[in-house]
């Protein structure tokens, strides 16, 4: 069998067709990635181009859950929980139904205790409280507008305000410098639009 195998590939015609059949498979591959390469390129001028972006976040006072007398809340924290309405309470002080307790001294609507000027909280709950007010809504619509590419998979998923503020005090590539150090390590949960100020090293 091996001395038969031998005797063919010595033959002209048969090393042309395994010439032929390679060079074949070469250029269909080729043209399968260039094709590939012009319609992603394409797909990402289309994208560019649709600007303002459509957010589906909406900016209204009452929120659906309301209606239903439940709250949606930031749930993971140990200590504080922050809900949809911009309460932020002691975890022990949140009500069955998901709200924080308003009848207790400690909770409190909208605040900005440990955040900075800039929009940057040391603490996710503060962040996301913060962010709920009234008054930052068109911060929020300006940096929606103004996101870059980038962060359209994260921002375009959101539903309303709440979601917004939960998705945007996460810390996030935005947070860190060298990606392995945070631009500031205490106020690392950010509302703002923009990005820490780096501290000198």
């Amino acid at each position: 069998g091996a001395v038969l195998w031998r005797r063919l590939l010595r033959k002209r015609w048969v090393l042309g067709v395994v010439f032929g059949l390679s060079l074949v498979y070469f250029l269909t591959s080729t043209f399968k990635q260039e094709e590939r390469t012009v319609r992603d390129r394409n797909l990402l001028q289309v994208q560019e181009h649709e600007q303002p972006i459509m957010w589906k976040v909406k900016f209204s006072s009452g929120n659906s859950s309301q209606l239903s007398n439940q709250c949606r809340n930031s749930v993971q924290g140990k200590l504080l929980i922050t809900d949809e309405l911009g309460y932020i309470c002691e975890r022990k002080d949140l009500l069955v139904n998901g709200c924080c307790n308003v009848n207790v001294p400690s909770t409190k609507l909208y605040s900005c205790d440990s955040c900075l000027p800039n929009g940057c909280c040391s603490v996710y709950e503060y962040c996301v409280s913060c962010c709920l007010q009234p008054n930052k809504q068109h911060l929020l619509e300006r940096f929606l507008n103004r996101a870059a590419i980038a962060f359209q998979n994260l921002f375009m998923a959101v539903e309303d305000r709440f979601e917004l503020c939960l998705a945007k005090c996460r810390t996030s590539s935005q947070s860190v410098q060298h990606e392995n150090t945070y631009r500031d390590p205490i106020a690392k949960y950010c509302y703002g639009e923009y990005p820490p100020e780096l501290l000198p090293v």
